[in-house]
């Protein structure tokens, strides 16, 4: 049965993520678990965000995402430090190191989507949303590094990425739903 022509062209927010080898994953959210047993926090799955939040039809999103996929190759990530930012999507991440592959697989999809940024890519893998104050996030810092001591440092190959259907006015992230999954060359 086709869609009604209104589905179709309706648009959401879309994201691509880079998703860490499985081993990886379950290290990162054994870590996110320890964090949200203190801090609480909504769910979601270890990811390098390497395209922002964007608005378009699934469709179009789909089609952007198999061509951004062709274009890059697989690429080793490495976690530079345990950070702290200042909005709710950025409060407690890994800092990656910025490398050319890192950022150049960033750039090469942004561009396949026609996404522009507003500020310079930071590659991180965020381990904890929340509205923390400044003293709970150096907490939540500090837990993170006794929780898994040899966090930085770690380095990671990335070579799946994932587009997600990613509703960033849901901060329960229920609303969030993976499309589609590619494995890089």
């Amino acid at each position: 049965m086709a869609m009604p022509a209104s589905e179709v062209s309706l648009k959401h927010v879309y994201s691509v993520w880079a998703v860490p080898p499985e081993d990886v994953a379950q290290r990162i959210t054994k870590l996110m678990e320890g964090l949200r047993s203190e801090f609480g926090g909504p769910q979601f799955q270890p990811h390098v965000t390497v395209v922002g939040a964007i608005s378009l039809t699934e469709q179009h999103a789909l089609d952007k995402f198999r061509s951004s996929c062709n274009g890059v190759k697989a690429y080793t990530a490495t976690v530079d430090r345990v950070a702290t930012g200042s909005f709710f999507y950025q409060c407690i991440y890994l800092l990656l190191h910025p490398t050319d592959e890192v950022v150049g697989a960033s750039a090469q999809s942004c561009e396949h989507f026609g996404y522009t940024r507003e500020t310079p890519y930071m590659p991180h893998a965020s381990i904890l949303y929340g509205d923390l104050t400044e003293d709970e996030k150096k907490k939540a810092e500090e837990k993170a590094n006794n929780l898994d001591e040899s966090i930085s440092g770690l380095s990671f190959q990335i070579n799946r990425f994932q587009l997600w259907k990613t509703d960033t006015d849901d901060k329960t992230l229920k609303s969030w739903e993976k499309i589609a999954e590619c494995s890089l060359n």
